[in-house]
């Protein structure tokens, strides 16, 4: 498709994050200002849910682009990210919590410090 249009002359990662961006926003215009009940209705409608679906393609598009462009295995990229966020997010910490990982970092950091300095204080027994 690209190299029948001689487009890979423009498609370098800038330009192609800037498609991402641009085109996620495009998809986000779809929900802006309306309430959760109406997002949801958005994808009951035909007309709406080909909108949205077509944004979803532009976007996975440039993200396909990209990953081909600099030689990515998004299969790989996506299964190790999983790895990844298992370990950042265990079910017993992250179950029905919205919290980003680093949250419960500086907690756990606050708690080892406050434990350190009891220790330190001679006020901590193991």
């Amino acid at each position: 498709f690209c190299e029948d249009r001689d487009w890979d002359q423009y498609h370098n990662a800038k330009n192609l994050a800037i498609g991402i961006i641009t085109e996620a926003s495009e998809l986000l215009e779809n929900f802006r200002f309306k309430s959760e009940d109406e997002c949801h209705t958005l994808f009951e409608k035909d007309e709406h849910r080909e909108e949205i679906v077509k944004e979803m393609a532009d976007v996975l598009y440039f993200l396909l682009r990209l990953a081909q462009k600099y030689n990515i295995d998004l299969s790989d990229a996506f299964a190790r990210k999983m790895v990844e966020n298992e370990k950042r997010y265990p079910v017993e910490m992250a179950k029905g919590s919205n919290r980003k990982y680093t949250e419960w970092e500086r907690r756990y950091r606050g708690v080892v410090n406050f434990i350190k300095r009891l220790f330190f204080l001679g006020l901590w027994v193991s």
